[in-house]
Order: C-alpha cells, then sequence, then structure tokens
C-alpha cells in the first residue's frame, strides 16, 4: 500500500510538472485601476490556489476552534 501512494505522488507531480512546463508563457493579469501583472500561467494558478487552500484551511479552523471551546466548556462543568 506505501508503495502505491509513492507511485501515485510521483506520478500527481510529473502531471503537475509537466503542466507548469507546457504553460510557461506570459500571462497578464489585468487588476483594477489599470494595474497588470506579467507571469507565467502555472505561477498564478499555483499562486490562487494556494490562496484558495490557506482561506479554507483558515475557515476551518474557525469552526475547529469553536469546537475545542466548547468542550473545554463542558469538561470544566463535568468538573465542578
Amino acid at each position: 500500500m506505501r508503495y502505491l501512494l509513492w507511485i501515485s505522488r510521483i506520478s500527481l507531480f510529473l502531471l503537475l510538472f509537466g503542466f507548469a512546463l507546457k504553460n510557461d508563457t506570459p500571462t497578464v493579469l489585468h487588476y483594477y485601476l489599470g494595474y497588470e501583472w506579467h507571469a507565467p500561467l502555472a505561477l498564478i494558478l499555483l499562486i490562487f490556489f494556494a490562496i484558495g487552500v490557506g482561506v479554507g484551511l483558515m475557515a476551518g479552523f474557525t469552526t475547529i476552534f469553536r469546537q475545542r471551546r466548547e468542550i473545554a466548556q463542558l469538561k470544566s462543568k463535568e468538573k465542578a
């Protein structure tokens, strides 16, 4: 099972690496007020994917912290 996991990781890496190599042409990202950013398409996608993962993790952490606080309150009530 461990080997299958490593094979799938390597395959995914090679697939994404090939995607990045094929999409290395400069792309223009237009902002408001006339601002522009020139970067490879793969880099732009990677950055926005990372931002999305970060926002998703922060949204999940709020639920986890709220649940931990509730558990701590229930444990303190149980001891009393």
